[in-house]
This record gives structure tokens, C-alpha cells and sequence, in this order.
């Protein structure tokens, strides 16, 4: 067993000033490593990478096809948006579809990241409410599923049928039991795996339209509405949806808090998943790209590709002092 390994520099002028530990797993179809980088076994907490594999009991189970949930829809439960105007009125009427109102969520209340909301909001007045909450869309999958179920209202406590449905799915496509759990930022359960189980997971995603059984098409589903709809996935300005519109349906990618990144590719049929031990989502990102390249679904001429990528380090006079990098062994051909 190995502990974290550098996988992203940062450089200042010829010296390296800083650098960031990590550990990344790539899996195929059968749940196989194919290339690894620090400890395939370190658990860690997912948090929003796992958002799929959330929304997956929402398909499995029929309430998706029982609502006509769209493929717009479907890219909402995956998502961790901005809390735009594209974001919260297809959450308003989602909720209005379901009969519920803003008051239902257990997601609480959030600032939206986008910058024309949030001066909306300021301007008028006006507090956030819950669909501002980058989780909205996955909690209005939750609270799609609860109602198809009969439920009670307190979707996010983990007895509730609805979490032990998210713990079956998570188990069922990590391939290892959960050793712990913590509370998210969106106050539902999150599932701790080891990256090895994260990765392993997302090749199931990536090779789910091989299989024909209801939890396999569901998943097919799911990857295809993230790949379909990158802009309500995250947004403008985000790592996850510019990277997702470069590659053009190649892959669907997800980053989690605390520099959690996963990545899904289907015509490869590989899963991807990585985490930054000290959290921070500069090197989550570079890293990850630096991966995408590597397995050859992201052309690193993209002008995605060169925002996270060897990025130059400008300071308040936009002097080039340097750049954030991925280390060389993650760019070798996967």
C-alpha cells in the first residue's frame, strides 16, 4: 500500500513552489485497475461525484418513466448547478409538477454561484431560497422518489427509504460495503467508498448500455442526459461543463467537494476517479484534465483543456509568474 503521491505542481518562475497529493484510479468494464497513482484504497468521502449513482434508484425503481421525467430533468439530479435562472425555473416546475413547493426540500437555503441571480437576488431584496441550493435538482429526484414510494417527508434521514435505496445502489455499483457515512453540505447522506470503489463504479456507469437489466439502462440514461445537457449539470464558468462540451459526448465528468473529480467514458467503457488530499479544487481540476487527455477523449489544444491545464499564474499586473501543472505521470497515454 502506497499514501498520496504529487500530481499537481505549481510553479513560480524555475522554482516549484507548491505541489498537490492525491490519489487517482482508472477502471475497466470488470472492475479491473487499469492505471492507478497513489493509494487505490483510500476512503473517501464522494460527496457531489457520486450524484449519479443518487439518482440512480430514481430510474431503477420506474418513478422516472411513472412522472415522464425528461432528460433535462435527469441532468438535474445529477447536477451541482450555479443556481441560475436556467437551473431554479426547471426546478420550480418540477416541484410544481410533483405538488410540492420550495418548502419540501431539506436542502436548505444557498447563495446561487451565478453571478447574474445572485446581483438579481441583491438588487431586489430578495433572500435565497432552496432552489438556489446547487443540490436542488438531485433533491427534487429525492423527492420524486419519495413520492413514488408513499414516503414521509424527511427524504434525507438515513432510514428513510429513499437514502437505504441510494445505500443499495452505491454498494451494488462500488462493489464494496460502505464502512461509514457523513452529512453533506445538502444535509443528505454521503457515502464513504475507497477510490478504487468510486472508479469501479463509474466503469459500470460507462459500460451500463452493454447490459440490458433496468439499474444498467437507467445508468445509461443518466450519462447520457449529464452529456446531453452539461450547461444544468454545473454552468457557465464551471470545470464540468466546459470540459463536458469539449469532449462532445465522449465523456461525462463530476466533481465532488473537496477536490473529489470522477469521470465516465463510454465508448471506452473506463471509469475514472480521483481525490486531492488537501481538498483543493485547482488541482482536482488540472488533474483530471490532465487525465481526460491522457485517455484521449480531450484535444489538449481545447480551450477547456488549456483553462485547467498548464495554467499561467497571472498576477494583479497580469504578469506571468508561473503555472499550475500536472505532474508527467499522469499525462502518460492510458
Amino acid at each position: 500500500m502506497t499514501g498520496a503521491v504529487p500530481m499537481v505542481e505549481v510553479w513560480r518562475g524555475t522554482l516549484l513552489e507548491s505541489f498537490h497529493l492525491g490519489h487517482a484510479v482508472v477502471c475497466d468494464a470488470s472492475g479491473q485497475i487499469v492505471a492507478s497513482w497513489g493509494d487505490p484504497q483510500a476512503v473517501i468521502y464522494p460527496r457531489s461525484s457520486a450524484k449519479m449513482i443518487q439518482a440512480l434508484p430514481l430510474l431503477s425503481s420506474g418513478a422516472a418513466d411513472r412522472y415522464g421525467l425528461t432528460s433535462e430533468q435527469l441532468a438535474l439530479s445529477c447536477a451541482s448547478h450555479n443556481g441560475a435562472k436556467i437551473h431554479t425555473d426547471r426546478v420550480q416546475a418540477w416541484l410544481s409538477q410533483l405538488g410540492l413547493t420550495d418548502d419540501d426540500f431539506r436542502c436548505g437555503p444557498q447563495v446561487p454561484g451565478d453571478e447574474p441571480a445572485m446581483r438579481e437576488l441583491l438588487c431586489s431584496d430578495t433572500k435565497p431560497c432552496q432552489m438556489h441550493n446547487n443540490c436542488s435538482g438531485k433533491h427534487s429526484g429525492f423527492l420524486t422518489l419519495s413520492q413514488y414510494m408513499g414516503a414521509g417527508p424527511e427524504y434525507v434521514e438515513i432510514d428513510h427509504p429513499v437514502q437505504q435505496a441510494c445505500l443499495a445502489a452505491f454498494e451494488e455499483t462500488t462493489g464494496e460495503d460502505s464502512p461509514t457515512y457523513g452529512i453533506d453540505g445538502c444535509s443528505a447522506p454521503n457515502f464513504a467508498t475507497t477510490v478504487h470503489g468510486m472508479a469501479r463504479s463509474m466503469a459500470w456507469f460507462a459500460s451500463a448500455g452493454d447490459r440490458g437489466d433496468l439499474q444498467s439502462q437507467g445508468a445509461a440514461r443518466l450519462v447520457e442526459a449529464m452529456m446531453q445537457h452539461p450547461e444544468l449539470v454545473a454552468g457557465e464558468g464551471r470545470s464540468c461543463t466546459a470540459l463536458m462540451r469539449a469532449m462532445g459526448g465522449k465523456a461525462a465528468v463530476k466533481t465532488g467537494a473537496e477536490a473529489v473529480f470522477i469521470a465516465i467514458l463510454p465508448e471506452r467503457k473506463l471509469g475514472v476517479a480521483l481525490k486531492i488530499v488537501d481538498g483543493a479544487t485547482r488541482a482536482s481540476e488540472c488533474a483530471i484534465t490532465a487525465l481526460l487527455v491522457a485517455m484521449g477523449v480531450l484535444d489538449p489544444a481545447h480551450p477547456a483543456a488549456r483553462a485547467y491545464l498548464d495554467v499561467p499564474q497571472l498576477n494583479r499586473r497580469g504578469i506571468d509568474t508561473g503555472s499550475i501543472r500536472a505532474v508527467q505521470e499522469l499525462r502518460r497515454p492510458i
